[in-house]
């Protein structure tokens, strides 16, 4: 059965069980195993441990302060991954709890396994246009891409075993939010991808745990921001490159 290689974690709060319960009706729905990862309460973390956060970095290349859910997300994620390195799948659909799930996600995840040399981490939801290159047909209604411009989000995406470990050794500390980090296929040196049009959507209407009136997010005055310009620039410039290579391996050789 194709399901076996895939391992299904939902990254969830122990303080968010409706959002759980919204998820687990989807997943039961299209009839996908799953199993619950309890997600890192960033409000429990201590930010000033180096060892988890790279404050200075951070400022550098994000230009604002950083709030403890966005720790409490990336060290989620990074659980995940270790997660799958300790199981017998070959690949984890990582999920967050406010995703919607449409009903080609196992149709796309089918395709996903038979093009499994294409990809190493594969976006299944994102936000932002990303200006696709097409890689080729996954099914009938699906591409599989690569991304020129900024993507961002990482409630939904798909990785195998040689991507995480890969991760799980360089993640920390955390530099910059986990949704910009672990798409940077050139510093990675993995392959990563998307698919279009997604079988996961960001759901709107739930206000986001990391991002919330309760929270404190300092966003630095303009001439302390032009590190950030310059680094983004040499960032967005890599990912167009990048994209244009795996293109042209894909179509010409």
């Amino acid at each position: 059965m194709y399901l076996e290689k895939f391992l299904i974690l939902v990254i969830n709060l122990d303080r968010a069980p409706q959002r759980l319960e919204k998820i687990k009706l989807q997943l039961d729905r299209l009839g996908l195993p799953w199993e619950r990862l309890l997600a890192s309460d960033g409000q429990q973390l201590d930010m000033a441990d180096p060892s988890l956060f790279d404050n200075k970095t951070f400022a550098i290349r994000h230009g604002k302060t950083a709030l403890a859910g966005e720790i409490g997300c990336y060290l989620s994620h990074a659980r995940a991954l270790e997660r799958l390195l300790s199981s017998e799948a070959q690949y984890a659909v990582i999920l967050e709890d406010d995703v919607l799930l449409q009903d080609d996600l196992p149709d796309v995840l089918i395709a996903l396994d038979k093009r499994s040399l294409d990809w190493d981490m594969v976006k299944l939801s994102g936000i932002h246009r990303g200006h696709p290159l097409s890689l080729g047909k996954l099914t009938d209604q699906h591409e599989l891409t690569v991304m020129m411009s900024r993507y961002t989000g990482a409630s939904a995406y798909i990785v195998n075993k040689r991507a995480a470990q890969i991760y799980v050794q360089g993640l920390l500390p955390m530099r910059i939010p986990y949704d910009h980090e672990f798409d940077r296929g050139w510093h990675w040196a993995l392959k990563i991808r998307a698919v279009l049009p997604t079988p996961c959507v960001h759901d709107q209407v739930v206000q986001s745990t990391i991002e919330s009136p309760a929270n404190n997010r300092l966003k630095f005055v303009w001439y302390k921001r032009l590190p950030t310009l310059g680094w983004r620039i040499g960032n967005d410039c890599r990912r167009c490159i990048y994209a244009m290579k795996a293109w042209f391996r894909i179509k010409f050789i």
